[in-house]
């Protein structure tokens, strides 16, 4: 398998660069601006600059395209929202477009910020969308240009993204400033207002490739098994690194005055991948025991 990973010095792709390596795959990347430390074929390019993909597949030849690049601050796409929607909208479709004209299979990467956050039950991937802020609006309309271009893609879901950067080495995410907030001695103010299915980017590697080997097609959530709020998830965290867990503090997300507003309720029903795939997607506590030794 020849697997091409679009963003792959981002969190997302640079697992899914080591996920492929390990099963044995010939990868290759694109990356923006910092080229990765990975041993592998690598070529610099901009999203906004899709027309000129197609002299990406051509160089690369390969089976199958990850698409991991997006521009996933959510309080910059709402102050650049231009950007945001080239980048997350108008590009996926470009890219998707140019793979199908190649033979070459799509993979597409969203966002449960999709939802609105008004239910309270795990979205399934058949929920309606109704994002609340540019970055969901963005990815949708990323997911609909995907859509246009081809018959039957595959798009994944994930939610409140974490994990190890396999670049660098380095513990990336909401758990990395709950550590540092925690062994400064700081106080770390966490939402219990706000419940969410975070995403090991690891293990969701291994679930896109796991996909890609079934040559499963339509839209899949990947995300932990737990619809948790940022408070449990700390408390998981301090438990890990035998932390004082007096310094977590209960906070709302009224208490944060930010440019984009947040669903406060963005849990992904995960029943579909772990059916499609015949196994149980992990729990949150099984996911940060996985990589323990990044707590430390």
């Amino acid at each position: 398998m020849r697997l091409l990973v679009v963003g792959a010095n981002g969190l997302l792709g640079s697992n899914v660069v080591r996920a492929g390596q390990q099963r044995g795959w010939t990868v290759c990347g694109t990356y923006h601006s910092t080229r990765p430390a990975f041993d592998i074929p690598l070529t610099q390019f901009d999203l906004r600059e899709h027309d000129l993909f197609e002299a990406v597949l051509t160089e690369h030849d390969p089976d199958v395209v990850v698409n991991c690049a997006a521009m996933t601050n959510v309080d910059g796409c709402e102050r650049i929202s231009e950007q945001a929607y080239e980048l997350n909208g108008d590009a996926p479709g470009e890219l998707a477009a140019q793979c199908d004209g190649n033979g070459v299979s799509f993979v597409h990467i969203s966002t449960d910020y999709i939802f609105d956050g008004t239910e309270r039950k795990p979205y399934t991937e058949s929920a309606e969308p109704n994002p609340i802020q540019v970055y969901g609006k963005s990815k949708l309309a990323g997911e609909q240009a995907v859509a246009e271009k081809l018959t039957d893609p595959l798009v994944a879901r994930l939610s409140f993204v974490w994990g190890i950067h396999r670049g660098t080495g380095d513990l990336t995410g909401f758990p990395a400033w709950v550590c540092r907030q925690l062994r400064s001695g700081d106080a770390v103010p966490l939402f219990t207002d706000q419940w969410v299915t975070p995403t090991r980017a690891g293990q969701a590697a291994e679930t896109l490739l796991d996909l890609i080997e079934q040559d499963a097609t339509g839209c899949f959530h990947v995300a932990c098994s737990a619809c948790i709020s940022p408070y449990e998830f700390g408390e998981l965290i301090a438990e890990s690194v035998n932390a004082d867990q007096d310094l977590l503090s209960e906070g709302s997300m009224e208490d944060v005055n930010r440019d984009a507003t947040r669903p406060a309720y963005s849990c992904l029903d995960v029943e579909h991948v772990e059916s499609t795939l015949g196994r149980s997607q992990p729990t949150v506590r099984e996911d940060v025991e996985a990589v323990r030794e990044a707590f430390r």
